[in-house]
């Protein structure tokens, strides 16, 4: 990357940083709010508990603006693909990607302390996971024929959809992003301000495109794997036990997977696999040998996901080259 680039990009990490801390001016406007009792599965504690049409409009109004822009910055950057594409430089979509992120976070901040309400209000809170858990099975197929699924190999089992999902992920990824983002209210837990960190960088991620920040494979795969230190904290915040699956269920996934694609030297990988092995047996010689399964539910989960929604794809694109060969 160029030195100008780079240094765009990390003034862009400072803000965002400022602008997660900035979170806690929050508090003041938020302590007076008397939360429902929390009824269990599916149920979004941080919820207004008097909610009108106004705080169901500043949400919903939001994020439907929000959605709008970011898909049509999507469609004039497809539209011209050609002009903008692999640049060591800013082009002004990128500027105008990063003022509307400014925007949108800024309105979130006024929307939470005048309304409190989020998405949260009307949708179950599987909704908001699922759309990441689906996010971040789209990256593993389509990283796959680059670094493989397992251990570096399995190159081939995707790489006849990679085209489809490198052309059309942006328009999920921004709704999930983006949905995820007015599911929550800007709440002062500290759970919360990691998490808009974390959506944060995604956004400054999206707002990069075509740059050569947005496919620097290092940043992005401190993105892919930033899941498992927001699950972690969250989990450790709320005094959860199974914050453990978060932890290892995740770093699973970039022993086998995710950090293959990184270049590393075979030495490292055999240190990284290593370490984790061992951090693994120490924390569950304490925990006990019964819970290790825990770490297998999350991988389990994706690597079924990728297959399934990889067999989908590759299944949907046949019947489509069928359908037109017959045309024809």
């Amino acid at each position: 990357m160029q030195s100008q680039l780079k240094l765009i990009w990390f003034v862009t990490l400072g803000i965002a940083v400022v602008a997660a801390a900035s979170i806690l001016t929050l508090a003041p406007f938020l302590n007076d709010i008397a939360f429902k009792p929390d009824e269990g599965f599916n149920w979004y504690f941080w919820k207004r508990p008097d909610p009108n049409i106004w705080s169901r409009l500043s949400v919903w109004g939001s994020y439907v603006l929000h959605q709008l822009f970011i898909w049509g910055i999507i469609v004039w950057v497809k539209t011209h693909r050609d002009k903008v594409k692999n640049r060591n430089f800013m082009h002004p979509i990128n500027w105008i990607c990063l003022a509307g992120t400014a925007f949108f976070v800024t309105l979130h901040y006024l929307q939470t302390k005048y309304f409190y309400d989020g998405l949260g209000q009307d949708l179950p809170v599987i909704t908001s996971q699922a759309s990441v858990i689906i996010l971040l099975v789209i990256v593993l197929l389509m990283e796959a024929p680059r670094r493989g699924l397992f251990f570096g190999s399995g190159k081939n089992l995707f790489s006849s959809i990679r085209p489809i999902l490198i052309g059309y992920h942006g328009y999920y990824f921004a709704w999930a992003i983006t949905f995820t983002y007015w599911y929550h209210p800007m709440e002062t837990t500290y759970g919360h301000i990691v998490g808009f960190l974390y959506t944060f960088l995604l956004f400054i991620q999206a707002s990069f495109v075509f740059t050569r920040v947005h496919s620097n494979r290092f940043w992005t795969f401190f993105l892919e794997i930033s899941v498992l230190i927001h699950g972690v904290i969250v989990a450790v915040i709320a005094g959860q036990e199974f914050w453990a699956m978060f932890a290892f269920g995740f770093l699973f996934l970039v022993v086998v997977t995710q950090m293959h694609g990184l270049g590393l030297h075979r030495i490292w990988k055999w240190t990284i696999a290593s370490a984790s092995v061992a951090t693994t047996m120490l924390v569950y010689s304490e925990r006990g040998w019964e819970k290790i399964n825990e770490i297998f539910r999350i991988p389990i989960i994706d690597y079924a996901l990728v297959f399934l929604l990889g067999g989908i794809l590759i299944l949907s694109k046949r019947i489509f080259r069928y359908t037109n060969s017959k045309k024809n």
